[in-house]
């Protein structure tokens, strides 16, 4: 647990050139997000795809947050799939409720490329990227990094 807690310090050393920037995606119902949208909560931006394990064990973690009474927005981006059709029906079978956007190379480069997946971002209530990690998060470790108990579990 100790090697696997202290690959999350490296959570919190490299910032992609998305950090101050006001980022636009659209979601899978053609809805139009941008970072200031969400002014006053904090923002986790998770690159992930059906086919990665570790992507599919956060997501009932990410489902969970929106119950912890944390302001906390999650938006997914999916990459490396097929067809639209193929992450529709996925997020339909696991019943995901936050956006889901549907990546591409274009978008994974805006936030500084991905090399790993799962990769998220997380963004402070007043739009700064905080965060970045490679591999996946737990709702407990997201939510000790909030509240400033576990400043060395995510990159900053």
């Amino acid at each position: 647990m100790k090697q696997w807690l202290l690959g999350l310090v490296l959570f919190c050393l490299a910032m992609p050139a998305i950090a101050s920037e006001d980022w636009t995606l659209t979601d899978t119902a053609g809805k139009t997000m941008r970072l200031s949208d969400y002014r006053g909560q904090w923002v986790l931006v998770n690159f992930w795809a059906t086919w990665c394990p570790p992507c599919l064990a956060e997501i009932p973690d990410f489902i969970g947050m929106r119950r912890s009474g944390e302001k906390i927005a999650v938006i997914g981006i999916a990459v490396s799939y097929r067809n639209k059709d193929e992450v529709l029906d996925f997020v339909k079978k696991h019943a995901i409720p936050y956006p889901i956007v549907l990546g591409s190379e274009d978008i994974a480069s805006s936030f500084g490329g991905i090399d790993t997946l799962p990769t998220s971002f997380l963004y402070s209530p007043d739009g700064k990227l905080v965060g970045q990690h490679e591999g996946p998060l737990t709702q407990e470790e997201i939510l000790s990094f909030i509240k400033g108990s576990g400043m060395n579990i995510i990159k900053r």
